[in-house]
C-alpha cells in the first residue's frame, strides 16, 4: 500500500512539473506573439500617423502657395495699369495723371472764380484730381468687367460643343474670339495672340486673370490646369464649369432682386440730408448763413459730414455682397 502511494505520488510530482514547466513556455510563447502583434500594430500606426501628417503639411503647404499666389495676382490686378487694362483703355499710366492734373488745373481756377477763396479751391481742385479720374476708371472697369462675365459661359458653351465635335482647343479659343460679344473676344484675342507668340496656356490666362480679376477666369484656369496635368474629358469638365457659372449668376440676380429694397432704402437715406441742406440753402439762404460764417456752425458740418460718411460706409457694407 505505501508503494503503490509512493508511486502516485511521484507520479503525481513528474506530472506536475512538466506541466508547469510546458505552461510556462506556451504562456511565454502566447505573451511573445501578442507583443511581436502590438509591436507590428504599434509601426503600421506609426506609419498611417506619419503618412497623415504628410499630407497635412501638403495641403498646407498648397494653400500657403495658393493663398501668396492670390495675394500677387491681386497686386497685379490692383494697379493703375492693370485698372486701366480692365476699362478697355490703352495702359498709358502718364497720360492718365497728365489728365488728372489738367482737371484739377481747371477746377482750381473755376473754384477761385466761384468762392474767392484759395484753400477751398485747392481742396475742390484735390478732390477732383485725385477721385474725378480713379472713379470715372473704376466705373469703367466695373462696367466691362460685368459685360465679361455675363458672357463668359457662353464662351464655354461654344469651348465644349467644339470639343465633342472635334475640334482642338485652340480653334475653339479663336472662334470665341472672332464670334463673343465685346469685351468678352477682346479677352480671348489677346489670349491667342499670346498662345500663337509661344506663351503656354498657364502664363496666357494668368494674363487675362490680370486683365479680368474674375472668379470665372480663375475657374477656367484651374480646369484647364489640371486637365493638362492629369488628363480627363475636358467637355466634360467645362460642361460642369458652366453649370456652376449659370448657377452663380442666377444666384446673383436673385441676391440683386432680394436686396433691392435695401439698396433703395440706404439711397434714399443718404441723399435725403444733403438734399433737405441744399434746398434750405436755397429757398431761404440766410438761415443757413450762421453754419457757414460761425466757427460752431463750421464744427457742426465737420461732425455731420463724418457721421453721414460713417453711415454711409456702414449701409454700403450691409448691402454690398460678394460671393
Amino acid at each position: 500500500m505505501l508503494v503503490l502511494l509512493a508511486l502516485l505520488l511521484a507520479g503525481a510530482s513528474v506530472g506536475g512539473v512538466v506541466f508547469a514547466f510546458g505552461w510556462t513556455n506556451g504562456f511565454n510563447g502566447k505573451v511573445l506573439k501578442r507583443a511581436q502583434s502590438f509591436a507590428t500594430t504599434s509601426k503600421v500606426e506609426r506609419s498611417r500617423r506619419n503618412t497623415q501628417d504628410q499630407q497635412v503639411n501638403r495641403r498646407k503647404k498648397i494653400l500657403t502657395d495658393l493663398k501668396a499666389i492670390d495675394r500677387q495676382q491681386r497686386k497685379k490686378s490692383l494697379s493703375l495699369e492693370s485698372r486701366m487694362q480692365q476699362a478697355g483703355l490703352m495702359a498709358n499710366v502718364r497720360g492718365f495723371w497728365i489728365s488728372s492734373a489738367v482737371i484739377a488745373g481747371v477746377m482750381l481756377v473755376l473754384g477761385f472764380i466761384v468762392s474767392r477763396n484759395f484753400l477751398e479751391a485747392l481742396g475742390l481742385a484735390f478732390a477732383a484730381g485725385l477721385g474725378l479720374p480713379r472713379w470715372v476708371l473704376g466705373f469703367l472697369a466695373k462696367r466691362r468687367i460685368k459685360k465679361f462675365t455675363s458672357a463668359f459661359p457662353d464662351a464655354t458653351d461654344v469651348i465644349v460643343r467644339g470639343i465633342k465635335s472635334g475640334l482642338p482647343v485652340h480653334d475653339c479659343l479663336k472662334v470665341i474670339s472672332t464670334e463673343a460679344p465685346k469685351p468678352l473676344n477682346e479677352e480671348f484675342r489677346m489670349l491667342v495672340e499670346n498662345l500663337g507668340m509661344g506663351m503656354s496656356m498657364d502664363q496666357g490666362l494668368d494674363k487675362m486673370f490680370t486683365r479680368m480679376p474674375t472668379n470665372e477666369v480663375r475657374f477656367f484656369a484651374i480646369v484647364l490646369g489640371i486637365q493638362q496635368k492629369t488628363g480627363g474629358n475636358l467637355a466634360e469638365a467645362l460642361n460642369n464649369l458652366s453649370v456652376v457659372l449659370r448657377s452663380r449668376k442666377m444666384m446673383a440676380e436673385k441676391i440683386k432682386a432680394m436686396s433691392g429694397e435695401a439698396v433703395a432704402s440706404a439711397g434714399i437715406i443718404g441723399v435725403l440730408p444733403p438734399a433737405i441742406m441744399m434746398l434750405v440753402q436755397v429757398t431761404t439762404p440766410r438761415y443757413m448763413d450762421p453754419m457757414y460764417q460761425d466757427s460752431r456752425g463750421h464744427i457742426m458740418l465737420m461732425i455731420g459730414a463724418f457721421w453721414m460718411g460713417l453711415g454711409i460706409f456702414v449701409m454700403r457694407k450691409m448691402i454690398n455682397f460678394k460671393f
